[in-house]
């Protein structure tokens, strides 16, 4: 469908490159909704707890040993290994709980 615009008021972009209609219409908003739940992290709590609990655990059955400072070192390194997969599994858990609804229409007063 083309639309005749009086001489000199074509829309246009920089370069007088005419403007195709589908730009000028106004774009539909969206509503941005979280749909997620405690339910659906539940389990990763747990997961975390459980591994903070075994590395507690390994800790102080390595703090008896002969060298204390090891046993700092693998629970350190159990937080820093497990940390990437737990952030991982709530950044995508997140993410995949995001959606984007067409907004109601609206009347605009005039």
């Amino acid at each position: 469908m083309l639309i005749s615009w009086p001489k000199g008021t074509e829309p246009s972009l920089a370069g007088g490159v005419p403007l195709p209609i589908s730009a000028m219409e106004r774009p539909q908003p969206y509503q941005f909704r979280c749909t997620l739940t405690f339910g659906d992290i539940y389990a990763q709590i747990i997961v975390w707890l459980l591994v903070i609990f075994v590395s507690l655990a390994a800790g102080l059955a390595l703090m008896g040993a002969n060298n204390p400072i090891f046993a700092l070192v693998v629970v350190g390194m159990i937080f820093v290994l497990s940390l990437p997969f737990l952030l991982f599994a709530f950044i995508t858990t997140l993410l995949n709980h995001i959606a984007l609804d067409p907004a109601p229409n609206q009347e605009q007063p005039s």
